[in-house]
Order: structure tokens, then C-alpha cells, then sequence
């Protein structure tokens, strides 16, 4: 009897055919704790993984929290104005320091009371005179890798990672003229789904399931047979769609001269591995970025706002709250969606049908993931 392939080993099986002939991913990738390991040690512990934008720090001692491969981070902008990342346990009694998001002129630790100050650096240890071993000078939380790209805090484990705008150079060469780093966040939400982390993404990759999963919204605003979805990057797969002026938002402003042509019309949607997910058009963004919750949650960080011209537009406001109003009802539609899916995919008889010409974003994440993961 031949023994069961691996989920690793089904999924490079998977991506070893021409797309053409292409199947969805193995449901063992979902639904295997051990595969979920895995993707935890090679991939989100060794990529860039989004916090969320600048802007939501933006004054010294603002911070936010976040998990990576289980290591709990602070990221905060420091007394320099510089936005960094540092390990959220303390190096007493490994307590974690800081929850959720806030603003604090020192880092305290809710154990014992050792404090840090803002660059991580002890500066206060109470009843710690008698230890002869203890010197304070000598310990402080250990630094994370952080850079702003773009506008966005990029956070990553692994010292050895390539810079967001090296490894991400090819975004910047499709969407550099639409200044993304210039968009001003209105919102920042989370929330935790019912599927796994790769559904959600493979979801967002691609539009084929608008005019049924969004038939309530926006599914009668797509034609199918007008979508592309051109060959991605190593890094990133993307798509686009141009939109008529139902919706100003969606158009550049009369005051941008910076787009032209169809640049003023374009909405990119951006898949970033593994977890940044961005709908960009010449008026405003929104984004999810996730992050694995066991095989069958994920908890998602969701945002959004308006480009620079929009946002100091008088009129801009009314018609935001309208789209943020739209953006809320089409998650729900995707939560449905996604969460439908995954309980498919736990089913004993359901089993990978082959994909659209519209899904290549998702084989392309499929094979970003099996090149991440040893067979």
C-alpha cells in the first residue's frame, strides 16, 4: 500500500503542471496543523508582514502590537519620530509588555515593573540591588527589522529578508505615479473569520467571484469577459479593472495631473506575499492584512482612505462614508463567501475542481507557497 503523500508533497504535485491545466490547492494545505507549521516557520517567520500604515502612529510613544510566528512585536514611533519594532517580552520573567494599541511615554512591564524606555533599553528594575549578577545596562528588549514602504510598517523576523523596496520594486513600477505613501487612512478595523488564512487571500486574488459572491453590491457592476489577469511577480500577483464614473472615488481628481489615460480610471488590486492585500484606485485604499489563526481562523487587519486630493476635498467626506458603507456590506459578502469554502473544503467528499482563466493569481500564490515549503 503506498503511503499518503505529505501535504507539502500534494501541493508541489499541485504546481508541477502548466496552468493551463491547472487544480485548486490540496484541501490537506488548509486544513493540516502540521502544514500550518510549517508556513509559520518558512514563510510568515522569514517575510515582510504588514502592521498596518504609518499614520497610525503618529506622534512618539504611539504603539501598536502584533504576533508573528507566535513571537509577540511591538511596533511604536520613538522619541526620534522613527517608527521601529521590538520583542513584547520581558527579559525578567518573559511576561509579554504591551496589548493592543495605545500610547505610553514608557514600556512597562505588568509583572514585575521593569521598564524600558522607547528604544527598548532597561532603564528600571525594582528590588534588583542585591543581584550581583544583574546589570542594567546590559539588557534590553531585542530589536525586529522594521521599514516604512510606501507608507506602509513592514515588519520581518528574518535579518537576512531582501528590503520591501528591492523585493517589491515591481509594485512600485505599476503603481509608483498613484504616490500611494501620500493616502490617508480613515479607518483601521479587526476582525477574526472562520477560514483559513489562504482562502481569504486566494478570495482577494481574484474577481471571478464577483458577480455571484457580490451580486447584492458590486457583482452587476463586472464583466467577466473584459477581466485579464496578467502573469505576477515572485513576490506579488495583481490584477486590474477599469472603472466607469459611477463612483467619483474611483476616478482621479480633477486637481491630479499626475495620471493620464486610463491611469485615471484604473483600480489595481495587489496580492503581496504572503498577507498584504491592497485595492488601490486614483481616489482611495483599502486593504486586509492576515494572519493565521489556527487552519481555520484568521485574524484580519482591515483598513482603508482616501488619496491626497480627496481627502482635502470638502465633498469627499459624504461620499467616503458611502464607500466605507459599501466596503463593510461587501466583507460580510466575502465572510460568507470565504467561510462557506472552508467548510467545503472539511468535507469528506468535496475535492479541488480545475481553474478559470481568471484564477491565475491564485495558482501563482500556490506556487509562491510551494517554493516556500520543503516537499
Amino acid at each position: 500500500m503506498n503511503k499518503p503523500l505529505s501535504p507539502a508533497a500534494e501541493l508541489h504535485a499541485n504546481v508541477s503542471v502548466p496552468f493551463e491545466r491547472a487544480h485548486a490547492m490540496p484541501k490537506s494545505v488548509y486544513t493540516s496543523p502540521e502544514f500550518l507549521a510549517q508556513e509559520q516557520t518558512h514563510i510568515f517567520a522569514q517575510e515582510w508582514l504588514c502592521a498596518g500604515r504609518a499614520e497610525a502612529l503618529p506622534t512618539p510613544g504611539d504603539y501598536l502590537t502584533m504576533t508573528i510566528a507566535g513571537e509577540p512585536v511591538i511596533v511604536l514611533r520613538d522619541r526620534d519620530g522613527e517608527i521601529r519594532a521590538m520583542s513584547n517580552v520581558c527579559r525578567h520573567r518573559m511576561s509579554t509588555l504591551l496589548e493592543g494599541r495605545g500610547n505610553t511615554r514608557l514600556i512597562v512591564c505588568p509583572y514585575h515593573a521593569w521598564t524600558y524606555a522607547l528604544d527598548g533599553k532597561l532603564r528600571g528594575a525594582p528590588a534588583m540591588t542585591l543581584n550581583e549578577g544583574f546589570c542594567r545596562d546590559d539588557i534590553a528588549l531585542p530589536q525586529i527589522r522594521c521599514e516604512v514602504w510606501l507608507g506602509w510598517i513592514m515588519v520581518t523576523l528574518n535579518p537576512d529578508a531582501p528590503a520591501p523596496a528591492e523585493r517589491l520594486a515591481g509594485v512600485e513600477a505599476l503603481i509608483g505615479k498613484y504616490h500611494m505613501e501620500n493616502y490617508h487612512e480613515d479607518f483601521r478595523e479587526t476582525f477574526r473569520w472562520g477560514t483559513n488564512w489562504k482562502v481569504l487571500a486566494e478570495n482577494f486574488m481574484e474577481s471571478y467571484h464577483l458577480p455571484v459572491c457580490h451580486e447584492g453590491t458590486i457583482g452587476g457592476h463586472v464583466d467577466l469577459l473584459k477581466m485579464t489577469c496578467p502573469e505576477g511577480d515572485a513576490a506579488f500577483n495583481y490584477h486590474f479593472i477599469l472603472k466607469n464614473d459611477a463612483l467619483d472615488l474611483t476616478l482621479a481628481h480633477p486637481t491630479n495631473t499626475v495620471l493620464e489615460g486610463d491611469e485615471r480610471r484604473t483600480t489595481w488590486l495587489l496580492s503581496i506575499y504572503p498577507s498584504l492585500m491592497i485595492t488601490l484606485t486614483p481616489g482611495y485604499f483599502w486593504y486586509l492584512s492576515l494572519t493565521p489563526d489556527g487552519p481555520g481562523h484568521v485574524n484580519v487587519l482591515y483598513g482603508g482612505g482616501l488619496a491626497p486630493e480627496f481627502a482635502t476635498d470638502p465633498k469627499s467626506r459624504e461620499h467616503f462614508d458611502r464607500l466605507k458603507t459599501l466596503l463593510d456590506e461587501v466583507n460580510m459578502e466575502d465572510k460568507g463567501c470565504t467561510e462557506r469554502v472552508y467548510q467545503g473544503i472539511t468535507a469528506g467528499m468535496s475535492e479541488p475542481g480545475p481553474l478559470s482563466h481568471l484564477e491565475r493569481p491564485n495558482f501563482e500564490f500556490a506556487r509562491y507557497i510551494a517554493s516556500r515549503i520543503p516537499a
